[in-house]
């Protein structure tokens, strides 16, 4: 038994009836209302169902079509005056020195002016080696002429004492002719032996007077050799204090690593280079290209040139030089090559550093008809668009030419003013490929690259062979 009040509880069979009720009082009213949210709900989908987004459609577009790449870059001077440590260093065996001031970057000089000094601490102990070198070889070279004094002065003595001993011999040989014959005999015999020991003493005179001039030479030549390297040292350490050759502004140059050479920098003799005056009439823009654009880019090709310290200001110039090796940029993976734009304007305003936009006009097509690279696929090897024909989608093939970092050229297949579909349609599988009329030629595509890759290549046809006739059996 339910718990509550009579007049608030109702069975569901009467709550029913009143439902019904209610229904066949109103039923006008419920068609109605039923047919005013069905009708805009229908059309709307059906309009829905045929609707492309205008977002995802793109419209052929025809015009100058360019294939342009974009690098930064680097000002600097195309002719400039160097300004280096002493020459002569690598002769004086000084290999490393050390920047003790520079003056700041930028900064107007005019010939004679001090630009940079060197540190000398750093070659002291190369001034105090070849020092300490010079004076023993000034010493080796005092001690082989006292040898050869005192050799050559005992030499002439023992010559003199064996003259004296042969004179003696000779009287001993005169006052010998009284004697017996065998007397006679041992005093000739004494005579001669005297005789050819001086001559042999003379002979052994003029071999030492030979070496002693030899060893003289040696140790001459040593000390020679010594002095002039401590002239050279010195000369090194004379120019430490560098100055300019020419008036100018000073620019610092960069090392290996892309870093500026400033105070406290160590600089190398095969490499001297410590600033440079540039000639800001003429100047190029240095850049670097990757090695998957720079098959692109040649010289004599265009570039437009932007500053970054100066938006507003626009420039021109022409490629004047690519790298034919890649090199490894610091922080980064890709090889790049080294392009140098020449700068056609002078501007007064342009400096050495100054960070440039270079846009280098690889290709350019007049009047080409292109469409966004997005519109462009494939399909089995055949590069297509999905092009709308009035509430239909077509696939169309394609023939694509150059590209850019947008738009890919159409050499055939679209016109001026088609609709394309940026993304393949939901029901893509189920459309049939509107193959290009047969051609027996096709539009070479230019040096750079092309849109799609897998586009049909025509067959090379095969000349048929020749039967080569048997010779006759002889």
């Amino acid at each position: 038994m339910a718990v509550g009040s009579p007049g608030l509880q109702r069975s569901p069979s009467s709550l029913g009836g009143v439902a019904m009720a209610f229904l066949r009082s109103h039923w006008r009213i419920a068609i109605v209302i039923v047919v005013l949210l069905g009708v805009p709900a229908t059309w709307v989908l059906a309009h829905d169902a045929g609707q492309v987004d205008h977002a995802l459609v793109a419209t052929v577009q025809r015009g100058d079509f360019k294939v342009l790449v974009t690098t930064s870059g680097e000002l600097r001077a195309r002719k400039f005056v160097q300004i280096t440590a002493p020459q002569g260093a690598m002769q004086a065996q000084i290999y490393q020195m050390k920047i003790a001031s520079l003056v700041p970057e930028g900064t107007v000089v005019k010939e004679g002016d001090v630009v940079a000094t060197l540190d000398r601490a750093t070659v002291a102990p190369k001034l105090a080696e070849v020092t300490l070198a010079v004076q023993k070889a000034q010493a080796q070279y005092q001690q082989a002429m006292l040898d050869s004094t005192l050799t050559l002065s005992k030499a002439r003595e023992d010559i003199r004492s064996q003259e004296l001993g042969l004179e003696q011999k000779k009287i001993i040989k005169e006052q010998s002719i009284y004697e017996a014959p065998s007397v006679q005999r041992q005093v000739e015999i004494d005579y001669q032996q005297a005789d050819r020991a001086l001559a042999q003493a003379k002979v052994n005179y003029k071999t030492l007077t030979l070496q002693s001039q030899a060893k003289m030479s040696e140790v001459g030549a040593d000390l020679g050799r010594q002095k002039n390297q401590l002239d050279m040292v010195q000369a090194v350490m004379a120019g430490f204090t560098i100055k300019a050759p020419a008036p100018g502004m000073v620019i610092y140059v960069k090392d290996w690593n892309g870093k500026k050479r400033t105070v406290g920098t160590q600089i190398n003799a095969f490499d001297p280079g410590v600033a440079t005056l540039p000639d800001l009439s003429q100047m190029e823009s240095v850049t670097y290209v990757n090695e998957i654009d720079v098959r692109k880019v040649q010289t004599g090709q265009r570039v437009a040139i932007t500053l970054d310290a100066d938006p507003t200001k626009k420039l021109t110039g022409t490629v004047a030089g690519v790298a034919n090796v890649g090199e490894q940029r610091p922080n980064s993976d890709a090889k790049v090559f080294e392009v140098h734009v020449n700068v056609d304007q002078a501007d007064t305003t342009l400096r050495p550093g100054m960070t440039t936009g270079n846009a280098i006009n690889t290709y350019e097509a007049k009047d080409a008809t292109y469409v966004p690279i997005e519109a462009v696929s494939s399909d089995s090897g055949v590069p297509i668009v999905y092009k709308r024909s009035g509430a239909s989608t077509v696939k169309q093939q394609v023939q694509t030419g150059a590209m850019n970092d947008d738009d890919v050229i159409i050499a055939r297949g679209l016109t001026a003013g088609d609709q394309v579909l940026l993304s393949p349609p939901p029901d893509r599988d189920g459309l049939s490929l509107v193959r290009l009329p047969a051609s027996t030629r096709l539009v070479a595509p230019p040096n750079g690259d092309t849109a799609i890759p897998g586009a049909p290549a025509p067959a090379t046809p095969r000349r048929p062979s020749r039967a080569v006739p048997a010779r006759p059996r002889g």
